[in-house]
């Protein structure tokens, strides 16, 4: 067969754009020419039939016989739908990259119809594809990406778990308020153990005083008078629970069965954490192991937080400057400008990792802290920048300052592959001064 004529691209590049917009059980697959023609409709691939899958290879074969040129496919990123699909389209040898449905969605028309469905987006993916200037997402190496989706369930079982305290404060305040002021936190193990053995105000009031003391003081690591003095507070809050407090037949059994879901959420956290560390040792000599190792010296990150920096960063390596890095994390500006028009209220984009935000966050937070004995900062470098941007800015403001900059530190260290050192911006522009003189002469 004759190869039909292609028009020539300004930037010479020719192929084939194959756009999938992938679903749960079935994608859509559209290929365009390097002129934004569409070659025949758009087909369906069911996932989980063979035959379908090995259609598809060979209507994208097909069209590269016919075209002679090579092929390039751009699936939307969709949670994890897409991943199974692109790797057996890389697996047959062709080249794939996964986008941002933000794009697609963002893109223009390629009618002037208001048309939504799986097969016309297919059609504009296959049409952005063709754009030179589109950024595409790079896929991480098989252990990133394993150590990515530890990370993120353990978040996700936190979360479950963070909830079900909720739902335990609740009732407590409810049925038994004052119970809440006696420990530190309604999880400790001494007050779990209680309440697993006396969940209401009443239990309390008729357990034997000996065995309350007793197990407050196994599980407790202060002794026997700090037993009995919570002891005390309970029955205290236990008399009072009877005059401000409101206790039905079905309380006993939700509080019982919330620490219950309470412990199994535990253990599957240490599971996951375990199998975090577990991860990172087989990855001895690699380096994303040295990368987690080197953010551990960045004072308010610990070994969680280092490896989820790490996993969701992917590859630093794409990352030519903090401010991509700073963006791929959605802490950038949502700039809103149109014509004389420039909006003052900024937020940031949030378009980034949510998870990565969330550490960052704690870290500011962590180099903010003050020694609770000797009342000196944690980070006094942090702490003296959060204080100046205090001066002429709102706390939530500055701390948002924080992280940028934090941001920026982490970058230099992965980037330099150097460890974490307090230096004050005096310093270090000494230190700059002393490296690079030439450029200091420039300048004045």
């Amino acid at each position: 067969m004759k190869n039909k004529q292609v028009p020539e691209l300004l930037n010479g590049d020719y192929f084939l754009s194959v756009g999938l917009d992938v679903g749960a059980d079935f994608t859509w697959m559209s290929i365009a020419l390097p002129n934004g023609k569409l070659i025949g409709k758009p087909y369906k691939i069911i996932h989980a039939d063979p035959a379908s899958r090995d259609l598809a290879v060979a209507k994208i074969k097909e069209a590269q016989e016919t075209y002679s040129l090579e092929s390039r496919c751009f699936l939307e990123s969709t949670g994890i739908y897409h991943i199974p699909l692109l790797y057996f389209l890389r697996d047959k040898g062709f080249a794939c990259f996964a986008i941002n449905p933000i794009v697609t969605k963002n893109s223009t028309n390629v009618n002037i119809r208001k048309v939504h469905n799986d097969r016309f987006d297919s059609k504009k993916a296959a049409i952005v594809g063709l754009n030179s200037t589109l950024k595409v997402s790079i896929i991480p190496d098989d252990e990133v990406i394993d150590l990515r989706n530890l990370v993120r369930d353990y978040y996700y079982f936190v979360d479950e778990q963070s909830a079900i305290v909720q739902k335990l404060t609740a009732e407590l305040k409810v049925s038994f308020p004052g119970y809440l002021g006696v420990f530190s936190k309604v999880t400790t193990k001494s007050s779990l153990r209680l309440l697993e053995s006396y969940p209401l105000a009443s239990d309390m009031l008729s357990a034997n005083k000996d065995d309350i003391v007793e197990s407050i003081h196994k599980t407790a690591r202060f002794g026997e008078k700090y037993a009995l003095e919570k002891y005390e507070a309970i029955i205290a809050a236990a008399k009072d629970a009877a005059v401000f407090g409101r206790s039905l037949p079905s309380n006993a059994t939700r509080i019982k069965s919330y620490i219950s879901i309470y412990h199994k959420l535990q253990e599957t956290l240490d599971e996951f954490l375990k199998s975090m560390h577990e991860t990172v040792d087989s990855l001895k000599n690699r380096t994303v192991y040295d990368q987690i190792a080197l953010l551990q010296t960045f004072r308010g990150i610990g070994f969680l937080s280092a490896v989820v920096l790490v996993a969701e960063i992917g590859s630093f390596e794409l990352f030519t400057s903090p401010k991509k890095l700073f963006a791929y994390f959605g802490l950038d500006p949502a700039v809103k400008q149109s014509g004389k028009f420039t909006g003052d209220q900024v937020h940031m984009s949030k378009r980034g990792s949510p998870l990565a935000r969330r550490i960052l966050h704690m870290v500011a937070i962590n180099n903010l802290k003050v020694g609770k004995g000797t009342k000196e900062p944690v980070n006094p470098v942090i702490h003296k920048f959060y204080k100046d941007k205090c001066s002429s800015k709102k706390k939530e403001v500055a701390v948002g300052a924080v992280v940028h900059k934090i941001c920026n530190i982490i970058y230099a260290m992965l980037r330099d592959n150097k460890p974490y050192e307090m230096v004050t911006p005096e310093e270090h522009c000494r230190q700059y001064a002393l490296e690079h003189p030439t450029t200091q002469k420039r300048i004045a």
